[in-house]
């Protein structure tokens, strides 16, 4: 969510030796410059919200099966995302397309 509302600068890592304890994993350092204008605007971004949770809830699970209850694996598709991708590979205008794809569905009931 946090691209939806910025633009996410990656400016450097940090090694773990800069912590007490240490991690073992590396962190990074990143700029968030809010946009002037949404690149991706959502239709509802209360849904946009609930779609993402969604996915990262279970995120080593594919978008197939983390979506489960929200939408089917082959309106993935026809909205050109791959259902075996995880979140993580998912990009923001994909997961704004799903969103938008649920808001109209829902307005069509």
């Amino acid at each position: 969510m946090a691209q939806y509302y910025c633009k996410v600068n990656n400016l450097f890592v940090v090694g773990p030796g800069c912590f007490k304890p240490a991690p073992k994993v590396d962190s990074a350092i990143v700029r968030l410059e809010p946009h002037r204008d949404l690149p991706y605007p959502a239709d509802d971004v209360k849904l946009l919200e609930r779609v993402v949770r969604e996915a990262f809830q279970q995120r080593r699970k594919t978008m197939r099966n983390t979506l489960k209850k929200l939408i089917s694996a082959d309106k993935l598709t026809e909205l050109g995302i791959d259902p075996a991708s995880r979140p993580e590979t998912v990009t923001l205008p994909e997961f704004v397309a799903i969103a938008n794809y649920l808001h109209s569905a829902a307005m069509s009931d």
